[in-house]
């Protein structure tokens, strides 16, 4: 191994080499404790060291890195107190995610480390919103994001890249190519010769070095940093590695031939950089003693901590509390009486440009949204008041962008992201599921995103553009879940969303836009997220429900004004409202659920259980639901109207006024 001094005093290569040392010996210790059974499990990174080690230590300490499993050298190198890395891993309340999380699952921003999720890709887009956040404010900085050479199998991968390299953002994308994704060997998982080959169809650098060189990667990454900064480009670096340990202890290493534990034994980063050192009296074997001492120490001294450490209590009240970010929820009133009519649209429209107005740190983000305004032009004009900057087009690519909103949270931004539809949303899932909604109870970072979800039927939009998928979330927690079905509520609710420091799922229904008019405050104002509003009060028949659903059920009232209607509006379905869920219940003594969702699985069987647990003592019949077919929804009219829950509505009523 050749190793390239220039530029490098003797300090730093001193430096590099405690800093290659130090995660080096923590492993071998973790991986003694392993076979003694005082530890439980144990991702290796022994060969991998310079990758992670040299690419931290060549960029700033404020700088975001977004590590993998084999990266405790990015931990180590920020300078984490082990004791209290030791008590992560042994699922302590001191750690750093108070028990929540295990091994590398976990982030700190105190130490500009974003914490990894098992689906690995999702990570990257991260790093695009964090760069994102540099270019805005005009910062000379880089976010720095891993990837596996699995991962880049990965359609988060692309997706990542492709948005980094059209906005024109500051990331490096580091691969770990170690030849192996688990068990799978490279030539299972591409066919191009070199990985850093795929940037070329990305617009973008890439470049292949040796990762076990700690001088070349330190120096290709400083490079790189400062080419990403004064270009405004992204860049892709494969670094070449193996890994010298299984996937994780438990898997073994059978699946690799020997030989290659033999070739790359002889290119391992630590002794090969320890024996340049000595041989070019950098360093003495009394000073690499005095090092390892120094190292060893610290590790028995975080080790008795760790291992001192009580076990952890659960608390249900913390567990409870920590799933959302707090928010302050109390409504704020609009500081006129001034009201306009509006289209449900316009209310949307006027709610998003007041809330940007007030929040310079607010971007949109989505399809069509820039000089288009969107597919139903919400967003029309918008660009010519806040800037392309704030107001974003973006690639088809819904899992990126929720990445990179995300992203922006961590570096203080608010977002709001346009799905098209709602029912696109499914190619975002996995972000917002396990990114957006769990960051908060993990490692503490509130995810400040506000995702609308244009959804329903009754346009003759067929399967892909008319679903109501608002049920998917609720089952969620750390998501919030709106569901409004007026004007008013519509922007109310809106700001609200945007004000809330947690994720929040809006749902607006695409056949409410434009026919649906109201009166609504010219102000800025919000409603109190996790309330509903009762619609009329009455005595014979609670109908519990929300979006179209409302105005469904206010169309019946109108036409059967024989019977006493109850009309309660969730408005918000995540948190739920069971105060006045209940008192409505206590009204009536008859419990209709409606709801546009199909039936099975819909927020409705949710409120029924509810109900029949805590309030049955109130009931005068059984709960009734009323619900759209359990089928995809048809494109034809005719069909799609039979389709909807509506169809169904009279006989639902004239079961429970039999009853």
């Amino acid at each position: 191994m050749q190793f390239d001094r220039s530029g490098f005093d003797n300090d730093k290569l001193i430096d590099l080499y405690i800093q290659l040392v130090r995660p080096r010996m923590i492993e071998e210790k973790m991986l003694v404790l392993l076979r003694q059974g005082r530890v439980s499990k144990w991702f290796s990174g022994i060969g991998q060291e310079a990758i992670a080690v040299g690419a931290t230590m060549a960029l700033d300490s404020d700088e975001y890195i977004m590590p993998l499993h084999r990266n405790l050298g990015v931990f180590t190198t920020r300078k984490m107190p082990f004791d209290k890395l030791f008590m992560q891993w042994q699922g302590k309340k001191e750690g750093y995610s108070k028990a929540r999380e295990r091994s590398f699952h976990f982030g700190a921003n105190e130490y500009h480390i974003c914490g990894m999720i098992s689906h690995l890709g999702p990570q990257l887009a991260i790093a695009d919103g964090i760069a994102l956040a540099h270019k805005l404010r005009k910062e000379n900085k880089v976010s720095l994001a891993f990837s596996g050479d699995g991962g880049t199998s990965e359609g988060d991968f692309h997706e990542a890249l492709n948005v980094a390299a059209v906005w024109g953002l500051p990331v490096i994308f580091i691969i770990e190519n170690n030849g192996y994704g688990l068990s799978t060997p490279v030539n299972e998982q591409f066919v191009c010769k070199q990985l850093a080959d795929r940037a070329v169809g990305y617009g973008m650098k890439g470049i292949t070095i040796d990762g076990n060189n700690i001088l070349e990667v330190y120096k290709t990454v400083s490079e790189a940093r400062e080419y990403c900064i004064h270009e405004q480009k992204p860049i892709l670096i494969e670094c070449m590695t193996f890994r010298m340990r299984g996937h994780e202890e438990a898997s073994g290493v059978k699946y690799v031939p020997k030989e290659l534990f033999e070739e790359w034994g002889k290119k391992d980063p630590v002794a090969n950089f320890e024996a340049y050192l000595l041989e070019k009296s950098i360093l003495s074997q009394y000073l690499i003693n005095d090092i390892r001492d120094g190292i060893q120490k610290e590790i028995e001294e975080g080790l008795a901590k760790g291992f001192a450490a009580a076990p952890v209590v659960a608390d249900t009240a913390e567990e409870m509390q920590d799933v959302y970010a707090p928010a302050n929820n109390h409504a704020v009133a609009p500081a006129t009486g001034n009201k306009s009519d509006m289209k449900f649209i316009n209310a949307i429209s006027d709610g998003l440009r007041q809330s940007m107005e007030k929040h310079p740190n607010l971007v949109l983000m989505g399809q069509d949204i820039a000089e288009y305004g969107g597919a139903f032009k919400v967003t029309e004009g918008f660009v010519a008041q806040f800037g392309k900057e704030r107001v974003r087009n973006t690639p088809l690519c819904e899992s990126a962008i929720v990445g990179t909103a995300l992203g922006l949270s961590i570096k203080g931004f608010k977002s709001m992201m346009e799905m098209q539809f709602a029912d696109f949303v499914t190619v975002g899932f996995n972000q917002i599921i396990n990114n957006l909604a769990k960051i908060y109870y993990r490692w503490g970072q509130n995810a400040d995103v506000v995702i609308r979800m244009p959804t329903g039927g009754g346009v003759g939009a067929g399967p892909f553009h008319s679903q109501s998928n608002e049920a998917w979330f609720t089952h969620t927690p750390g998501l919030k879940v709106i569901y409004p079905s007026t004007p008013e509520d519509a922007k109310g609710l809106l700001i609200a969303a945007i004000e809330d420091p947690n994720p929040v799922m809006f749902f607006e229904h695409k056949a409410l836009y434009r026919s649906i008019t109201g009166s609504v405050p010219d102000d800025y104002y919000t409603i109190e997220i996790g309330k509903a509003k009762l619609v009329s009060e009455g005595s014979d028949i609670s109908i519990i429900t929300y979006g179209s659903g409302v105005h469904w059920a206010l169309d019946y009232a109108a036409k059967h004004q024989d019977i006493s209607f109850d009309i309660l509006d969730l408005r918000t379905l995540l948190p739920l409202d069971y105060d006045a869920i209940r008192a409505s219940v206590k009204r009536t003594g008859k419990v209709l659920l409606l709801h546009e969702d199909t039936l099975i699985g819909g927020i409705g069987g949710e409120i029924a259980a509810w109900i029949s647990e805590n309030c049955f003592e109130l009931l005068d019949a059984p709960i009734v639901r009323c619900a759209s077919l359990d089928t995809p929804v048809p494109f034809a009219i005719e069909l799609e109207q039979n389709f909807l829950a509506k169809a169904r509505l009279d006989e639902s009523v004239r079961k429970l006024s039999a009853y």
